[in-house]
């Protein structure tokens, strides 16, 4: 069968990172168009003559030299002389991140960033936004399977080995450029629309995971209420389905329309300008969940993520709705042990524990060791079984009490894991709901004032926390932590 192809577009080199920018877009747009035209045609029953195919667009650069930078920045470095490549999708969702990512690798090393077409297909399911309709009844009608004209997603293209150091690149190069391919890219991109109920855009570069209805509810109350009052930040609340509340200050009003079904893992945002809101979403409960959504919301390439929900307290000490804030974690969630082995320590980031710390101080209005009243600073355990306490308890008790636990959840050591994986600066600030060793269980109607207090201060420092965090300098937030030898240059 014949190819169908769109005429080639020739590499060209840019020193202004926006042009190179518009080329990307250029390349992309045009490529993506062309399989979407073919498509249309089909469900008017033109038949492509040929097998229907383009290109992502490439983005490569080149070293000639060891030199060292002064930049203070922990990414836009090319560790080793040769050529780096990576393939680029969704131009306008990252227009801001690659024009950044550019300007930086110039900054640092001089040269080019040179733009043309890779040699890796676009899948037809890529290329079709996740928003447009098409025609399924005349597609099924047809005679031939769609997979016979078009390309169609290759699990080859869509693995985590540059993100986990596995990939081992041909002696000389190229080299890896970012951590995610243009397919893998895409897949989490409409992952993230199916699980949340909202589209890439919307997500914020802070975000919070939570595994608690409540603090879903009090986000949606403050947000709102930001909105009413005209809040000097937030541009818009944004909910499942699209459905948008515009800032007061902007003019008000709403748009778009709530989502009919609530998704399996509802995300809300309070956006801003450069996507520097804030954006929580309700993972519920698992590290099966926790590593799903963190999987697809790395790719947004967020500035940091934090876990804030409910844990079992495991001191006596503790009383309910005391705080956690973890500065170790006992790995034995199991979802993440072929990608991230349990011999890796997963390190406390101290921008996220003073940003947690601070606003703690913040919110309760106590400050150093009157702190310790209501929170532990110590480790969490994340276990994968829900229903623990039925098994053998001495092992268990043993464990945690070796491990100096604190806390035990099933989320918070999977998240911190996969931050630590992907890059993305983690933290974790728990509530204490019950303590199963002491056998003091948190039953319906018995949560004492200063339970509930907490947890809804608990929200508020998680709020706080985040606007902490976003005021710090880039090469701060973004440190040298989680960087491995050899990293690819884009953030």
């Amino acid at each position: 069968m014949d190819t169908i192809t769109p005429p080639g577009l020739p590499q060209k080199p840019f020193t202004d990172p926006h042009a190179a920018w518009a080329y990307v877009a250029e390349i992309y747009h045009r490529n993506t168009g062309f399989i979407r035209e073919q498509l249309l045609g089909l469900t008017r029953g033109r038949v492509p003559k040929g097998r229907v195919r383009a290109f992502y667009p490439e983005v490569q650069v080149t070293s000639r030299s060891y030199g060292k930078t002064d930049s203070t920045l922990p990414y836009g470095y090319l560790h080793t002389p040769g050529i780096y490549r990576t393939t680029i999708t969704a131009p306008d969702l990252f227009k801001n991140y690659l024009i950044e990512q550019f300007e930086v690798i110039l900054r640092n090393h001089g040269g080019a960033i040179e733009v043309g077409e890779s040699s890796t297909r676009i899948p037809l399911h890529f290329a079709i936004p996740s928003t447009e309709r098409i025609d399924g009844e005349a597609i099924n009608a047809l005679p031939i399977p769609l997979r016979d004209l078009f390309d169609v997603p290759d699990l080859q293209d869509t693995d985590d080995e540059i993100a986990n150091g596995t990939f081992v690149p041909p002696p000389g190069g190229p080299y890896p450029l970012a951590h995610f391919t243009a397919p893998r890219v895409d897949y989490s991109l409409q992952r993230l629309s199916h699980y949340t109920g909202t589209e890439a855009e919307h997500f914020q570069n802070f975000v919070i995971f939570t595994n608690y209805g409540f603090y879903m509810d009090e986000f949606a109350r403050v947000a709102e209420r930001y909105m009413q009052e005209g809040h000097p930040e937030y541009d818009s609340f944004v909910e499942p389905g699209g459905f948008a509340t515009l800032n007061q200050r902007l003019g008000g009003g709403t748009s778009g329309l709530r989502a009919t079904r609530t998704p399996q893992m509802p995300a809300l945002h309070l956006t801003m300008p450069r996507n520097r809101g804030i954006t929580i979403v309700n993972i519920g409960v698992g590290p099966s969940n926790a590593k799903t959504i963190t999987d697809h919301i790395a790719v947004l390439r967020p500035h940091a993520w934090i876990m804030l929900g409910h844990c079992a307290g495991l001191r006596n000490s503790q009383e309910l709705g005391d705080y956690v804030l973890a500065h170790a974690y006992l790995r034995e969630d199991h979802v993440l042990d072929a990608d991230l082995p349990v011999t890796v320590p997963i390190p406390a980031l101290a921008e996220v524990q003073v940003a947690l710390e601070k606003a703690v101080a913040e919110i309760t209005h106590l400050e150093g060791i009157e702190t310790k009243r209501i929170m532990r600073t110590g480790t969490v355990a994340t276990f994968d079984n829900r229903n623990w306490e039925l098994r053998d308890q001495a092992s268990i008790t043993r464990q945690l009490s070796q491990s100096r636990a604190v806390a035990l959840d099933m989320e918070s050591a999977t998240i911190a894991a996969n931050g630590f994986r992907f890059r993305v600066p983690y933290g974790t600030l728990l509530c204490v709901s019950d303590k199963p060793l002491h056998g003091e269980l948190k039953l319906p109607g018995m949560a004492s004032d200063f339970y509930r207090t907490q947890v809804n201060r608990h929200f508020q420092i998680g709020l706080r926390a985040m606007e902490i965090l976003r005021d710090q300098p880039p090469e701060r937030l973004h440190s040298r932590k989680l960087r491995s030898f050899a990293e690819t240059a884009f953030q």
